[in-house]
């Protein structure tokens, strides 16, 4: 027997127990459609018809047959993404579906979208060349677009949810020893970005957190230093200056002695050249600039450390590498990680033990003739 309160609209209770709703809703050509929704309970299937009714009026299309993977793409990065996330991550998205998935799928109907076809793509972009890490992006973009349409319910199941992304083999970072460091840096300190090279081999800051740095942002009577931004250069965006990548990313970092002393020497040397840029200098705040004041593009800061690695003669790294080797030297003098987690600001322990597990036998080592000598005294 069907029910139905009022004011409700169509609502009712099927044979099977299970509660129904419909309500008319708008297709792309500005058409409309009767579609249903379905729940558990009655409370349930009220709020989906609320929601419906809601975008419909709003001018929102919910007609499952009006939407294909390119334009609910666009609509879920307008709508859902680009309010809640950062401009990086949008970057990403946007340059993942205009590149890999729209030139694929993008014109196949969402309801009509298989797991063979996201599995199909998947394989075609490995087979062109691409690395499994970027081929486990264009999946984890398009599991989590399809997963919003599932919420929205214009599809029954997330069909990209169903397909198994490829296995990236982690290779083992290739940081710099202590003799490698100490060689690179004596070349490194005589240039006028020197400090810069100092800070980030000695507390590993990421690139873009080196290059947001601001005077404000460093203590040095106290030997302190607080990453609250970020620059990078994203895709449609341009030079952008933003909060750091994570929560745990926004820290407060004690400097080494070497370090305070290396950022004094640059206070120094960026006053003078802001006396000899006159009118020309402009007044970023921050720490590490061009010659006139202004941010360093980062290409530009991977160029002059390349430029540096040959002229020091040292085995060429990454720049985030740079940060690597900061990791493994402070393992390997003993130091816990979860403080090497909050020196670096990774979100979670895992991941510094998974990215630095190949340095944990010394310390392993180091713990187990520890015991020997508590147990000897």
């Amino acid at each position: 027997m069907s029910k139905r309160a009022n004011g409700e609209g169509s609502i009712y209770q099927r044979s099977d127990g299970r509660w129904t709703a419909a309500t008319y809703v708008l297709r792309r050509d500005g058409g409309r459609v009767r579609r249903q929704v379905y729940g558990r309970t009655r409370a349930e299937v009220s709020a989906k018809l609320r929601s419906m009714i809601s975008k419909t009026e709003n001018g929102v299309p919910l007609a499952v047959e009006a939407w294909t993977v390119s334009s609910y793409g666009a609509r879920w990065l307008d709508d859902v993404a680009r309010p809640r996330l950062r401009p990086a991550t949008i970057a990403s998205y946007t340059a993942t579906l205009r590149r890999h998935i729209e030139p694929e799928i993008g014109t196949v109907q969402l309801r009509r979208l298989q797991p063979t076809q996201v599995r199909a793509l998947l394989a075609s972009k490995l087979e062109s060349g691409l690395s499994a890490r970027s081929v486990q992006i264009i999946h984890s973009t398009l599991r989590t677009i399809l997963a919003e349409a599932v919420r929205e319910e214009l599809i029954e199941r997330n069909v990209a949810a169903l397909v198994r992304a490829p296995t990236l083999e982690r290779l083992e970072a290739e940081p710099w020893s202590v003799d490698e460091a100490s060689q690179f840096l004596a070349t490194a300190v005589r240039h006028r970005l020197g400090a810069l090279f100092t800070v980030g081999v000695a507390i590993g800051l990421r690139r873009g957190e080196l290059l947001g740095l601001r005077w404000e942002d460093v203590d040095l009577a106290s030997s302190l230093l607080r990453v609250q931004q970020t620059v990078q250069r994203l895709p449609g965006y341009g030079l952008v200056i933003g909060p750091p990548k994570s929560r745990r990313s926004r820290r407060t970092i004690p400097l080494p002695e070497s370090s305070a002393s290396a950022l004094a020497e640059h206070q120094r040397r960026q006053t003078d050249e802001r006396r000899s840029a006159g009118d020309r200098w402009q007044d970023s705040g921050l720490v590490f600039t061009s010659t006139i004041g202004t941010v360093v593009e980062p290409r530009n800061l991977s160029r002059l450390f390349e430029q540096l690695m040959v002229a020091a003669g040292v085995r060429r790294i990454r720049f985030h590498d740079l940060r690597h080797t900061c990791a493994s030297l402070l393992l390997a003098q003993g130091v816990p990680p979860r403080v090497v987690m909050e020196v670096l600001g990774h979100s979670q322990l895992a991941i510094t033990m998974d990215l630095y597990s190949h340095v944990m036998p010394t310390a392993l080592r180091e713990a187990a003739d520890a015991i020997d000598r508590a147990f000897e005294s």
